[in-house]
């Protein structure tokens, strides 16, 4: 479709550069006296023909220009496409104004061609000027107004180049806003950027939050509870992707999706999908690995109150919980089920997927110990 009407434009072109300059060109050199070489609908045939032709030869290359230019236009910032268009247009009503006496010239075609040329090369000036990049940057910084210093500080933050190595979105999954820390990572002001919550992502919380299992119930419940914390923190900028990728089923290869999309970081507790960013070259932040990075280790030795939960995989063990959901697998702790005991620390054990420590209760370390 996109080569017909190529080549029925440059056909239009031609019979209408046939018709008029093919009969004076005739005319010019003495040819005026056949009525077929000075009729305009066969110079103008003449003409459509070798358009014509010309289309065949350069549709690959007016092809290629055009990808070249949509891609362009697509690397481009909205600003800088703003500003370049109305550089271009300034210098077109440049050219404009200085062509108005070379019409006067009393040459033919050159009356014409002078200020077709000068409105050209005014354009194109203006389109260099448009797109200088220290230019742009002045510019923005003269036309954009901040209220006070800290929005001054964000507004630069976001314009930076993806070459600066910043990512302005900040993609939440679903693991990461139930585990409830990234709040406190994000008022303490360490994330840069924006952060988004998809509306999958969303939708996966309210369907945990009415579960029937009351754990993931509770874990639903915190995970909004905690996205209402987000919004209504003022130094938090937060934003919803109302958008959706129909044709995918798994959130977590949505989020990786829409990352690639927006050229956003993914941020999760999830150390599985921490691995397939990693692998398709998507870039993660893990809180846990976040955590292990800034936490102070536990000490064996160190006491503290736990409540068993459920029987652990070795005979014996118990399972309980810090208020961080950090894993204590307590040694004999199953005759302790439901029960809140004092433990002594033996050893922990620190991953990207998270933290676990290992404890006896501390009646046996005691008894050991005499």
């Amino acid at each position: 479709m996109m080569k017909k009407v190529y080549t029925t434009l440059l056909a239009v072109i031609g019979f209408g550069i046939g018709s008029s300059v093919l009969t004076k060109l005739w005319k010019i050199l003495g040819f005026n006296h056949s009525t077929i070489l000075t009729s305009k609908i066969v110079n103008g045939t003449f003409g459509a023909i070798i358009f014509i032709i010309l289309a065949v030869l350069s549709y690959d290359r007016f092809t290629k220009s055009i990808k070249h230019l949509e891609k362009l236009i697509n690397d481009k910032s909205l600003p800088d496409l703003i500003l370049s268009s109305l550089s271009i247009i300034v210098g077109l009503i440049l050219g404009a104004l200085i062509s108005v006496p070379l019409y006067s010239i009393k040459i033919a075609y050159l009356n014409t061609i002078l200020p077709a040329l000068v409105m050209l090369v005014l354009g194109y000036l203006g389109y260099k000027v448009g797109t200088a990049k220290t230019k742009v940057e002045e510019l923005k910084k003269m036309v954009t107004t901040r209220n006070n210093t800290k929005k001054e500080e964000t507004s630069e933050i976001l314009e930076r180049r993806a070459d600066d190595h910043f990512r302005k979105y900040k993609i939440l999954d679903t693991s990461v806003i139930i585990d409830g820390r990234i709040y406190d990572v994000a008022k303490t002001g360490f994330l840069e950027g924006v952060l988004l919550i998809p509306n999958f992502v969303l939708y996966e919380l309210q369907y945990i939050a009415d579960s029937g299992d009351s754990m993931k119930r509770v874990r639903g419940r915190r995970g909004l509870d905690i996205l209402n914390s987000l919004q209504k923190e003022e130094g938090i900028s937060v934003e919803m992707y109302e958008g959706d990728f129909e044709d995918i089923q798994e959130v977590d290869s949505k989020l990786i999706k829409l990352a690639k999309l927006l050229d956003g970081i993914v941020v999760t507790n999830d150390f599985n999908l921490n691995k397939v960013c990693e692998f398709q070259n998507v870039p993660v932040l893990n809180i846990n690995a976040l955590a292990n990075a800034v936490k102070p280790v536990v000490i064996p030795g160190e006491t503290m109150d736990v409540v068993v939960m459920k029987d652990g995989t070795e005979r014996q063990q118990g399972v309980a919980y810090l208020d961080d959901g950090t894993m204590v697998v307590v040694e004999d702790g199953k005759h302790f089920m439901n029960k809140k005991i004092n433990v002594v620390v033996t050893s922990a054990l620190q991953t990207a997927a998270g933290r676990m420590i290992f404890a006896k209760p501390s009646h046996s370390q005691t008894s050991i110990n005499e």
